[in-house]
């Protein structure tokens, strides 16, 4: 365990002007630092780690989709967590990629500090790395606790950010036919 990480903890605790010494503060900076060390854990992850070889000869070319994956993140502004969805979707060219997979992907770039539009990105580009898909799409939907429970305190207020690549990009009826599996078209 990090004790320098513990060790910064109770002095954010003095600089809040708590007693870290009082009987419900005792251990909290060695739990805390143990709660951010696993909120971040995605830093110790490499994609061919998560991959683990998991990529499969297939005839399919049509779109694969995985859909309301949970993620749970920290905005690296501010570092409180947003928590939302991400829906993954690719079109194979000749390998597809072990189901799990695709969430270990969306978990591994979520647990660093994060924006929403970068981690979006991030899972779009490490699929298409790994499956050499003709086309990927990211769509992820989050709450932020730095805009619920800090600054405008907008209670209800969702952020969308989308990723295209490929033929996501290129093929308006892709990108709909996407956006209608998921959901989100019109």
């Amino acid at each position: 365990m990090n004790t320098q990480l513990s060790d910064h903890y109770q002095q954010i605790l003095v600089g809040l002007g708590e007693n870290p010494s009082r009987e419900g503060l005792i251990d909290t900076p060695m739990r805390a630092a143990k709660a951010m060390q696993y909120l971040c854990n995605g830093y110790s992850k490499s994609l061919e780690e998560v991959v683990n070889g998991a990529l499969f000869e297939s005839d399919n070319d049509e779109m694969v989709i995985v859909r309301d994956i949970e993620l749970y993140s920290l905005c690296e502004h501010h570092l409180l967590p947003f928590i939302g969805k991400a829906h993954v979707a690719y079109i194979p060219t000749g390998k597809v990629l072990g189901l799990s997979k695709v969430a270990r992907i969306v978990d591994m770039f979520a647990r660093r500090l994060q924006i929403q539009e970068n981690l979006t990105r991030q899972i779009a580009e490490a699929i298409q790395q790994v499956t050499n898909a003709a086309g990927v799409a990211v769509v992820i939907e989050a709450k932020h606790m730095c805009m619920m429970m800090r600054g405008v305190e907008k209670q209800n207020s969702v952020m969308s950010s989308s990723v295209m690549l490929g033929a996501f990009r290129e093929s308006c009826n892709t990108r709909h036919e996407f956006l209608q599996l998921i959901g989100r078209g019109r």
